[in-house]
């Protein structure tokens, strides 16, 4: 256990999938300002074609076609099949989207085909993140652009420093690797500039976008509390720290993160920070 642990590739079709989609609507009232800003970096046109990368549920897909309009296409890419399920199912008639499960660092893609890759928090979680963006950029057309929204460290994440702060007296946290893939795998704008420049884009800009996330909404603060508190326990690290821990560890650990967020303001939602990074390159 680790005070931000990393969600196994393949957990993407197991637990974590699971999980996420039985969540889809909190978290995309939690994303829905990262989303939009790295949708208005990206300035899609109509006409073009656009590789969503890490698409999941087609939250970000649906806007990018509006976008494009008839005359051009998406390609919507994840690795999770229960996302993917669910992002074909939404799909609006008429609509040019096509969804297909499989990981975008290694998947075939056409050659220079590709106006536009985009991404929402889908690109932090590749094992070899040079060779994947290497491998992305063949499919762009000279001068195609990149856009992506990541997640900056956690310790500037509450819906990561608050839980996992609370808990650090009740179960002990082993040190994270830092190099491993994960959320906060490109919480380091250096680190981002230098894979994007090694992978052969041009033009970077990496640019910091900070909001207040709505984490947990009710009818009164207290049920925003308590569903704040619950979301905390289904996605995310504190669910995966408390996966194996006894019942009476994880009753003192609800307290404390409930109380944790109830410092926060807010009446009919918890507000907490969140901060990322919008990044935009060319080929």
């Amino acid at each position: 256990m680790s005070d931000v642990e990393t969600v196994p590739t393949h957990d993407w079709n197991g637990d974590s999938g699971t999980r996420w989609a039985a969540n889809l609507a909190r978290l995309d009232v939690m994303l829905e300002d990262f989303g939009n800003a790295a949708i208005a970096a990206a300035d899609a046109r109509p006409g073009e074609q656009v590789l969503d990368i890490g698409c999941g549920s087609g939250t970000s897909t649906f806007p990018l076609a509006e976008q494009v309009g008839a005359g051009g296409h998406i390609l919507g890419v994840d690795i999770s099949e229960q996302l993917v399920e669910i992002a074909r199912a939404a799909a609006p008639v008429g609509m040019q989207i096509e969804f297909r499960c499989a990981d975008a660092a290694t998947a075939p893609l056409p050659a220079g085909k590709f106006d536009l890759l985009f991404s929402r928090f889908g690109v932090m979680f590749f094992d070899e993140p040079v060779a994947a963006f290497t491998h992305m950029r063949r499919a762009l057309k000279p001068g195609g652009r990149l856009a992506f929204v990541c997640w900056r460290g956690a310790q500037e994440n509450d819906w990561v420093r608050l839980p996992m702060a609370a808990i650090r007296d009740i179960v002990q946290p082993v040190p994270a690797d830092p190099n491993a893939a994960g959320p906060f795998a490109f919480g380091d704008r250096q680190k981002v500039a230098d894979i994007l420049s090694a992978a052969g884009f041009t033009a970077i800009d990496i640019t910091p976008f900070d909001t207040s996330i709505s984490y947990g909404r009710g009818a009164t603060r207290e049920e925003a509390i308590d569903d704040a508190l619950d979301m905390a326990f289904q996605v995310g690290p504190l669910s995966r720290a408390l996966a194996d821990q006894s019942d009476d560890i994880r009753t003192k650990s609800a307290a404390a993160v409930r109380a944790a967020f109830a410092k926060r303001p807010g009446e009919t939602s918890v507000q907490i920070d969140g901060a990322a990074w919008i990044v935009t390159a060319r080929n």
